[in-house]
């Protein structure tokens, strides 16, 4: 590094340090802008050829990056209502979700369940903006892209312009690699988003710096997209099956490497240029993020294919005797 550029480089590192300190949990940029454009364009470069072109061109790869952290852009102080309304889509806290039983498959009847049992444990914070909605906002945008894919299906088959569509369908895509990417942090999964609380035996940070300083602050400073790539073409693309089961397992996943988060935070592996073992848990995880909405995407387009259930239809309701 050179004198004239030391001082600068030292400069941002501490401002950065200073502003995480004041980022509430709920508006922190999961994987900052870096790590979610790294995730959409690895996702995109490595479609299948059987996925429409425009998806994978270069324009195509230029706005899923572009469009990644416009979901975090909805969290600003602008626009309280929409930040109220869409922040518990970035993050579940799964170590609550066992007292549910079996997690439900439809938003509101989760939001139902958590009802009695806030009433039953009135003191655990069981409210949806505290346990979060993220699986349900993950599988509700890959069915906005399988429905958009399927009129895309059908308007080239009339031989229509898909121009519009097209543009649609990279939009909701780059929207749905947001959430996929949020699920890849640890950290979006927990109790525990932004240092550690309640019993501490291992002496974990307390403080309020970890959460933007491995996603956003580490990962800027020290993993290129280059690092991450040989990672994610080593997993053939595949067809998911129960989209929501596959995402849960995806999310449990993330939720296991949560006290590594926190174990490689005390080491120092996400401080400056931190450690080989905190750079090799970013790349692994923004990987997994790019792999898992690679599949996503993928069965999307898959899916779409697939014949539409017919409407059922109720039985007309007779008349009472005169």
């Amino acid at each position: 590094m050179s004198v004239e550029k030391a001082p600068f480089t030292q400069w941002r590192w501490c401002t950065a340090l200073m502003l995480i300190s004041f980022i509430p949990v709920q508006q922190a940029f999961a994987w900052g802008v870096d790590g979610h454009h790294m995730i959409n364009r690895l996702a995109g470069m490595n479609l299948p050829g059987d996925v429409p072109f425009f998806l994978r061109s270069t324009d195509g790869l230029n706005a899923l990056e572009y469009y990644a952290p416009e979901p975090d852009h909805w969290r600003g102080r602008g626009e309280p209502q929409l930040a109220d309304e869409s922040s518990p889509d970035h993050f579940i806290a799964l170590e609550r979700v066992p007292l549910l039983g079996q997690l439900p498959r439809n938003r509101y009847d989760y939001v139902r369940a958590l009802v009695p049992l806030q009433a039953a444990h009135p003191d655990i914070p069981l409210i949806v903006e505290r346990v979060g909605t993220q699986p349900y906002q993950t599988v509700e945008m890959y069915e906005r892209l399988k429905s958009a894919m399927r009129d895309y299906r059908a308007l080239q088959a009339d031989k229509g312009d898909t121009k519009p569509l097209e543009a649609e369908i990279i939009f909701l895509a780059g929207i749905l690699g947001h959430y996929v990417g949020d699920g890849s942090m640890p950290l979006h999964t927990s109790i525990y988003p932004n240092g550690w609380s309640g019993p501490n035996p291992n002496g974990y940070t307390t403080e309020h710096h970890i959460h933007a300083l491995f996603e956003s602050v580490f990962v800027g400073a020290n993993v290129k997209i280059g690092d991450v790539a040989p990672l994610v073409k080593v997993e053939e693309p595949k067809l998911l099956g129960d989209v929501f089961d596959d995402y849960v397992a995806y999310l449990r996943h993330s939720n296991a490497l949560v006290e590594k988060t926190y174990q490689l935070g005390k080491a120092g592996a996400f401080t400056g240029e931190g450690s080989p073992e905190g750079k090799a848990f970013a790349k692994e995880r923004l990987a997994a993020g790019a792999t898992e909405l690679r599949d996503i995407i993928y069965t999307a387009w898959i899916r779409s294919a697939d014949p539409v259930p017919p409407r059922e239809v109720s039985a007309p309701q007779q008349k009472p005797p005169a």
